[in-house]
């Protein structure tokens, strides 16, 4: 069997020789794998990075069997952010999560478009605050959405600040206040108040983080997550302007 389909590298591992495995999340045919010959030939290396945008052509026998990729380039984003660490560390936390998180084979088109759109918005001054409510959406696409419209005991809409950890619902202030130690804070950027910064991104990735662990992953996050949330915890302890 054959199809062609657009898709967003998302990681690769060495296979023989000169070959590679590249996994790719296809617009149409979701989260799959192929082998690709001469993938570490200086030609095709540079293409091959996370989040590069590729025109596949897949072959194989059956659908299970692993098969072939034949990739050409469209567009390489992590180029566009070598020179900003904290961006490409974004992409790459984003490419791992997609990676870890999905079955093989289930079409999630939504989540292909809104991929691509969070590439776009690395590139603006809210880049931060795009990534995290990216990682709301992915939980919301994946069926661990979170409740953050209005507070889960009162039924209000104002004043939101905290999130249950159990439930993922929000509450207000004075519902939450005497509970806030067993709580997460609700950024609030996130709650429909203000334009973020870095105490809010931060407050923003430990709770995306929690609620990837405890139900999209039931583990750990990915190492590039990891590594992201700590940069950006470090960063934010120095000081540092993170662009």
């Amino acid at each position: 069997m054959e199809w062609d389909d657009q898709g967003i590298l998302l990681a690769t591992r060495p296979h023989g020789e000169g070959a590679v495995v590249a996994t790719l999340l296809t617009r149409n045919h979701g989260r799959h794998s192929g082998l690709v010959a001469g993938g570490r030939s200086p030609r095709l290396r540079g293409a091959l990075e996370p989040g590069s945008l590729l025109a596949a052509r897949w072959r194989g026998r059956l659908a299970e069997h692993l098969g072939h990729f034949t990739l050409e380039p469209v567009k390489g984003y992590a180029a566009l952010f070598f020179d900003a660490a904290a961006r490409l560390a974004a992409l790459s936390s984003a490419c791992a999560l997609v990676d870890s998180a999905l079955a093989d084979h289930e079409p999630h088109p939504a989540l292909f478009d809104g991929l691509l759109a969070l590439f776009d918005l690395l590139d603006g001054p809210a880049w931060a605050e795009a990534y995290v409510r990216w990682e709301v959406g992915l939980l919301a696409e994946l069926g661990f959405g979170l409740d953050l419209d209005r507070c889960a005991v009162s039924g209000a809409n104002d004043y939101l600040a905290y999130v249950s950890p159990r439930t993922g619902r929000a509450v207000t202030a004075s519902v939450g206040e005497p509970y806030r130690d067993r709580l997460l804070p609700l950024p609030d950027f996130l709650a429909g108040r203000g334009g973020g910064g870095p105490a809010e991104v931060m407050s923003g990735l430990k709770l995306t983080g929690h609620f990837l662990q405890r139900g999209l992953l039931n583990g750990s996050l990915p190492p590039a997550r990891v590594r992201l949330q700590e940069r950006y915890a470090n960063a934010v302890a120095r000081g540092d302007q993170i662009g």
